[in-house]
């Protein structure tokens, strides 16, 4: 067990990297280029700015990783990841279980591969500062109501995947899209032992727009063994242990850029192929937890 006193000096130190960081990172330098880009709608300036967001986005990142690295003095089990290519194109996949996921993909992706990008929330372009951070770096906001919505989020999706195309880009999609629970596991009926069922939209959506240009699709596969924990646990120093791993999954020809991706024989053959993924994402998730417990 930590000792609590331990973990609040750790907490307090953590957070204020993280808040300085930020402060001088996003607030002092991101929003500038962000406004720049904003205002000067013109090629060759939205590209040099486009260069240097994804530089300071992926600096904080870096921030981020020293005090993670430095509270939690456990080792964790993390892949190699230096074979793949920051000038290549992913489609990337992983089980969702805490908002601790996402800074877990940082520390094994970040400038491993291009910035990870996620399709977010149509209201958190509303958020302070953070909202203009986003846009700036080309997170399509997507509105996810269904009905005539869907047609607009498929708008927004290609537009921020023409850019895509331009610069080098991974693309994450939480299959599950939500956290895992045993609550929603049970309401779900799920077939899986420790996944929600997978969902075909947002990875159908990114291979409409840009399925052709993906050098390949990441399966990330995360696990805590010691229990799944909440972002204060990362600030606190009491993640014990974290496993990753991760692999090149080619994607199917017949499933890149098809014309309709709503039509019924698609959704077949891509929730057939995630199936497959799932599956196998489930027996190794056992494997992981039998082993590193």
């Amino acid at each position: 067990m930590s000792n609590p006193v331990i973990s609040a000096v750790k907490g307090v130190l953590a957070s204020a990297q993280l808040l300085v960081g930020t402060f001088v990172l996003f607030f002092g330098l991101m929003v500038p280029v962000a406004l720049v880009k904003l205002l000067v709608p013109i090629k060759p300036v939205r590209k040099v700015a486009d260069v240097l967001l994804n530089f300071i986005a992926e600096t904080w990142i870096l921030n981020n990783n020293l005090w993670v690295r430095w509270v939690n003095r456990k080792p964790w089990h993390l892949p190699d990841a230096s074979h793949l290519s920051r000038k290549g194109w992913y489609l990337v996949s992983c089980n969702h279980q805490s908002w601790a996921d996402i800074l877990v993909l940082q520390r094994v992706f970040n400038r491993r591969i291009p910035m990870l990008k996620f399709f977010i929330k149509h209201e958190l372009i509303y958020v302070p500062i953070l909202g203009l951070a986003w846009w700036a770096l080309d997170f399509p906001f997507m509105r996810r109501k269904g009905g005539a919505s869907v047609a607009q989020d498929l708008a927004v999706a290609r537009k921020a995947c023409e850019k895509f195309r331009v610069i080098p880009t991974s693309v994450i999609s939480f299959l599950e899209g939500t956290r895992y629970t045993q609550d929603k596991h049970d309401k779900q009926k799920s077939p899986y032992q420790h996944l929600l069922r997978p969902k075909t939209g947002g990875i159908a959506m990114a291979l409409e727009t840009l399925g052709d240009q993906f050098d390949s699709l990441l399966d990330v596969t995360i696990v805590y063994p010691k229990g799944v924990p909440e972002f204060h646990h990362l600030l606190l120093g009491q993640v014990d242990d974290v496993v990753v791993t991760f692999r090149e999954v080619p994607i199917p020809k017949s499933l890149q850029m098809p014309e309709d991706s709503t039509a019924l024989a698609y959704r077949a053959e891509l929730q057939a192929w995630m199936g497959e993924m799932w599956a196998r994402k489930d027996a190794e998730i056992s494997e992981l937890l039998a082993k590193h417990r």
